[in-house]
């Protein structure tokens, strides 16, 4: 080895990041541990760093790229989506980063399932009335929705989406909406049908969003919208949180205009116990866990630190946001 050589400091975010990222980078890296993944203990040890594994919700800002300094130049995100990160200052800096789509698609499809038929059969109304000594059984009690010839709107057709759709046509589907910038040539070879937001919503049984946060879609679905929907409607959120007015989801489902919900994410999280949606029968909620199965999260991790390699030598990113 070159005694010259000086190997890169890659700061890893989050103690709890798989081996398998950790055994990739600590190869010809420095590794810099933080002891959690709080803002203040990143502050303390992200100077003078060349590259970042970032695996928190905490916001990679100015801040943090200030303390970082000039030579911290390649960004490897735990993610698909890149909400927290400030994008256009990265560019500004020349920055790199890569992410990790797709492979989290499944993992996050298969919760969309699970929301959507736990929140149309009623699943945690029914625990509750275990749990109440309420169990009164009778031909008309606890009825839910059906799956079979519903029609499913899907909010965002990409790779997750896409996934769903693929799930969900093993249920006898009636017919597929979708919504986005643009129509999609997947789209055709799914079978579904692109519409606007208004009609989908108006014309779906299932409500299913999977599109990233952006500056558009922050807090899209509001009042107006959730007003649009059928009140035997099951609204179901894998995206983020913040694409939901939340308030104006809790009074939907209050006073029923819709039938249920199915989150896995919220605002904010984690969820303080006493919340206002913890309290609701018809709402069936998951604390943020739509890529969390191991083979996941290990995929997620070994992309990441292939990003973060060859983003410090100069190579082409496995996902490349800038």
């Amino acid at each position: 080895m070159d005694p010259t050589f000086v190997p890169p400091k890659i700061l890893i975010t989050n103690p709890t990041v798989p081996q398998i990222a950790l055994d990739l980078l600590g190869r010809g890296c420095e590794l810099i541990h933080t002891k959690d993944d709080k803002r203040e203990s990143i502050l303390e040890k992200v100077a003078g760093v060349d590259a970042i594994l970032w695996a928190t919700k905490t916001n990679l800002d100015v801040e943090i790229l200030d303390k970082a300094g000039p030579q911290m130049k390649t960004v490897g995100t735990m993610s698909a989506g890149v909400n927290n990160i400030d994008v256009p200052e990265l560019k500004r800096r020349g920055i790199r980063l890569g992410n990790t789509p797709q492979i989290l698609d499944d993992a996050v499809a298969d919760v969309a399932i699970l929301l959507a038929l736990g929140a149309a059969r009623r699943l945690h109304e029914g625990r509750l009335k275990i749990e109440k000594n309420e169990w009164t059984p009778g031909l008309s009690w606890l009825l839910g929705q059906d799956v079979t010839s519903s029609v499913v709107g899907i909010v965002g057709l990409g790779g997750i989406g896409q996934a769903i759709v693929k799930r969900m046509k093993g249920f006898s589907v009636r017919k597929f909406l979708y919504t986005g910038h643009r129509e999609k040539p997947e789209g055709k070879e799914l079978g579904c049908e692109f519409v606007s937001l208004e009609t989908l919503v108006k014309d779906s049984d299932f409500v299913i969003v999977s599109c990233p946060l952006t500056s558009e879609t922050k807090s899209m679905f509001n009042d107006s919208i959730f007003d649009k929907m059928k009140k035997t409607a099951v609204f179901v959120n894998v995206s983020r949180g913040e694409v939901v007015d939340q308030d104006a989801l809790i009074r939907a489902l209050k006073s029923g205009k819709i039938f249920a919900a199915g989150l896995d994410v919220m605002t904010p999280e984690p969820l303080p116990p006493d919340h206002e949606l913890v309290k609701l029968p018809n709402v069936v909620l998951l604390p943020h866990l739509g890529s969390a199965t191991e083979s996941t999260r290990k995929g997620m991790a070994e992309i990441t630190a292939h990003n973060i390699l060859r983003g410090i030598v100069g190579e082409e990113m496995f996902a490349e946001v800038c």
